[in-house]
C-alpha cells in the first residue's frame, strides 16, 4: 500500500461492501480484490494507524469520516468517468474496467472538467 491510489482502492472497496450491506472484515476485502489476505490484512493495519478506518474486536472495519470522505470522493470519480467513458462510446464493462484505473490518477481540475461537462450533457 505504498501508493495513494491503492489506499483509495482499499477504502472504496470497503465502502461498496458496506453500501452493499455487509459486515466487512479484511477477508471479504481480499476477496472483493481478488488479493492475498496477507497483504490485505497488511494494508488494513496500515489504513487504520492513518486514522482512516476502525478495526472493532471482531475484526470489522468501518470507515472513519476521513476515511468516508476519501473513499466516496474516489468512487464520486469512478461514477462521473465510467458515465462519460459511456457517453463517447465505450461498453459498460470496458468504462468501468478504465474508470478503476483513471480515478486513481486525475487531477481535480481535469475531473472539475468531467463534471462540467457531464451536467450539460447527460443523456
Amino acid at each position: 500500500m505504498n501508493t495513494p491510489e491503492s489506499k483509495e482502492m482499499y477504502l472504496e472497496t470497503i465502502y461498496l461492501l458496506h453500501k452493499r450491506g455487509a459486515r466487512v472484515k479484511a477477508v471479504d476485502v481480499a476477496a472483493e480484490l481478488g488479493f492475498s489476505r496477507p497483504s490485505v490484512s497488511n494494508a488494513v493495519k496500515k489504513l487504520s494507524a492513518s486514522g482512516l478506518i476502525f478495526i472493532d474486536k471482531g475484526g470489522e472495519l468501518s470507515l472513519t469520516d476521513e476515511g468516508l470522505k476519501l473513499a466516496s470522493s474516489t468512487y464520486e470519480r469512478h461514477l462521473a468517468i465510467t458515465e462519460l467513458l459511456m457517453l463517447v462510446g465505450a461498453e459498460e464493462g470496458l468504462a468501468e474496467e478504465n474508470a478503476c484505473r483513471i480515478e486513481h490518477i486525475i487531477s481535480e481540475d481535469l475531473f472539475k472538467v468531467i463534471k462540467e461537462y457531464l451536467s450539460k450533457n447527460r443523456r
